[in-house]
């Protein structure tokens, strides 16, 4: 049976039916004020579908931001979708309507219908809905996100007491449809958001990641779009499960000592009939000029952060995933974006702002407005920019006149990488700056050095694929590129499969290729990164000090003919200091010797092939005095070919 809540317009023919108002009052003078200021952070509690009583019947209570509507009605299986049956109340001039079905309980679906100035009539999902239909239905579903048992005090505890930017974070990125598939076809597959919890608990704990940032969490449509084209914005998709099983996810990952972090995307919505798209039949959520409030390379529509109510809509969104679920860090998609007008656009495509600039001032100051209120919660919560330009201050605090990020993608040092390593060794020499550039402004930003789903789809290749040579070759350069990667100043992010080198592009429909961990090469590397995994979480100089260069130092930046880099990692002691040496080339250099700041004994910790046990080979070497890269002693050491090799000291 073909259900209206798949209706996308009508004509309105039905005269209004009577409505009650509730009392008490749900929403309250005082609510509407504070939405209409865009300063009402827990609206989520007042807006969408709430259990309720009216006149001492039990039902659901509903409100819905429609500012020019004509009429808003609620439908669903109770009233047989009928736009007639249940007309919501209009709530003074907030724009906002209310209304009530009696004995209406969780699990129900439902949609408004919103009357248009022209008489038709738009069925739309519920921007504020907490539950919707398993894809393709398109319809809101009531759920219940209270009473859930959190086991996390402690995780919770510790997180507020940290100091953020001294902590290790190693995140694994994760798409949970493709991660792992299980055999329920009438799911296409899809793993339950407590399998995964499980699942994912384990893998990371046995690796070393310290935090899951999930893909495609709020609800959308199309599996395709992997979570960037959001139809519910309070919506733990249904794919998965149901929001209390979200729930149950983010509680047993803190259980087991991984933080959670999830894709937020305030910057664009897509134009599907059901979403957010001219919701009362105008530009409500979104700029009314399309110069402004349409991507003409996405298709989708931009939010018109100019709008109190919709900048309180996305705000409220962010601190709902916070406080709702626990959610340790949101990372915000298509920052860029968002702060340019002339993003995607040609000359006369865009509107300058009143100064005449390309700058987004609405988008700026939305920002700051959102990132004090983070930064104000004093609880270990961060949110993390996906921002690929040099805008400046992007971490520093908004009464700095920065962004007030926490942190920041280093987009430039993902590109300059990945051209560095797809390199034959023989160029190298020649681009040995891409690698070098990066630390000339490693502590402008708070950054995250990342290797994302973005750089292994669309004929881009896998990082395996990526490398150049053949057979063991890509595997040892590989290997060279993630130990500098973690050796390097900034956060880490490693996309899912690439830690043990899928060798097919990402494919949103089909699950990692798990099957190559019997194949000694695959297993190699994911033995490999786990030591790495291991090794970086194990001494604060790899991260305790990434924004200082308190904390890094160069000992050769500039031996290009040799395409070898060697540096120092630092903690706020001196004591554990790390030396970090790496041979981008085939070349093996046995009379290699790396200058040292200092006499004494220089311990091997790891090489390239992982942590070094000390029965394997030897692990001790004494510095000898002796001018060597410009320090006052050196360590002479065999450097293999694609040889990597870290040495523990006292500085």
């Amino acid at each position: 049976m073909v259900r209206k809540s798949n209706r996308s317009a009508g004509k309105a023919t039905t005269k209004k039916a009577p409505v009650k108002q509730l009392d008490p009052v749900f929403l309250t003078q005082l609510d509407r004020y504070l939405f209409g200021e865009g300063r009402n952070y827990k609206i989520y509690q007042k807006m969408g579908a709430h259990p309720a009583v009216l006149d001492g019947k039990k039902g659901m209570h509903f409100a819905v931001w429609a500012p020019h509507a004509k009429a808003v009605s609620l439908v669903c299986d109770r009233n047989h979708w009928d736009p007639s049956a249940n007309y919501m109340l209009p709530l003074e001039d907030s724009g906002i309507y209310e209304g009530f079905i009696e004995g209406m309980g969780f699990d129900e679906i439902y949609k408004y219908a919103i009357t248009t100035q022209q008489g038709d009539i738009l069925y739309k999902a519920d921007p504020y809905g907490f539950s919707a239909e398993f894809r393709p239905g398109t319809a809101s579903k009531t759920a219940d996100i209270d009473n859930f048992r959190w086991t996390d005090q402690k995780w919770m505890t510790e997180r507020a007491a940290k100091p953020t930017f001294a902590q290790p974070m190693s995140i694994y990125e994760c798409h949970l449809g493709s991660w792992k598939k299980t055999d329920n076809p009438e799911m296409n597959g899809f793993m339950n958001y407590t399998e995964a919890a499980r699942e994912l608990a384990r893998y990371c704990n046995d690796m070393g990641y310290t935090h899951v940032e999930l893909m495609g969490i709020a609800e959308h449509p199309l599996d395709a779009s992997w979570g960037y084209q959001v139809t519910g914005y309070y919506a733990p998709t249904s794919r998965y499960g149901t929001p209390k099983e979200f729930m149950y996810l983010v509680d047993y990952l803190h259980q087991h000592g991984i933080g959670v972090i999830l894709d937020w995307v305030p910057a664009h919505f897509p134009k599907d009939a059901q979403g957010l798209a001219d919701f009362d039949g105008t530009p409500t959520y979104e700029y009314a000029d399309p110069r402004m409030g349409e991507h003409p390379d996405w298709g989708t529509k931009i939010f018109d952060y100019s709008k109190n109510e919709v900048k309180n809509f996305l705000i409220g969104n962010a601190l709902y995933w916070y406080d709702e679920y626990h959610i340790d860090g949101l990372r915000v998609d298509a920052v860029a974006s968002m702060l340019y007008l002339d993003y995607g656009r040609k000359a006369g495509e865009w509107v300058p702002n009143k100064y005449g600039g390309n700058g987004n001032l609405d988008a700026m100051e939305f920002f700051k407005h959102l990132n004090s209120v983070i930064r104000g919660r004093k609880d270990g919560t961060i949110i993390i920019a996906e921002e690929s330009t040099a805008w400046p201050k992007v971490t520093a605090a908004p009464e700095d006149d920065g962004l007030g990020f926490t942190y920041k993608w280093n987009m430039g040092w993902m590109h300059d990488f990945l051209n560095y390593m797809k390199l034959d060794p023989l160029f190298r020499k020649g681009a040995h700056n891409l690698m070098t550039f990066g630390m000339s402004y490693a502590t402008s930003e708070k950054f995250i050095l990342v290797l994302s789903h973005d750089e292994v789809v669309h004929l881009k290749c896998s990082m395996i694929n990526k490398m150049p040579g053949e057979g063991k070759d890509k595997f040892s350069n590989l290997k060279c590129g993630y130990f500098f990667m973690f050796g390097h100043a900034g956060k880490k992010l490693l996309f899912m499969g690439q830690d043990f080198a899928q060798y097919h592009e990402w494919d949103e429909n089909a699950p990692l290729d798990w099957f190559l961990l019997d194949e000694p090469d695959n297993k190699d590397m994911q033995n490999f990164v786990r030591d790495l995994l291991h090794l970086y979480r194990k001494y604060p100089a790899m991260y305790e000090l990434d924004d200082s260069w308190d904390g890094f130092e160069w000992i050769n930046a500039n031996d290009a003919d040799r395409s070898i880099f060697s540096f120092i990692r630092k903690d706020h002691t001196g004591k554990n200091s790390l030396v970090f040496v790496v041979n981008m080339t085939p070349v093996a250099r046995d009379d290699y010797m790396v200058g040292v700041p200092k006499a004494g004994r220089y311990t091997l910790l790891f090489n390239e092939h992982g942590t070094v046990k000390p029965k394997s080979c030897k692990t001790v070497y004494v510095a000898k005095k002796g001018e060597c890269d410009g320090k006052p002693y050196r360590v002479e050491y065999p450097l293999p070919p694609y040889g990597c090799a870290v040495f523990r000291f006292n500085y």
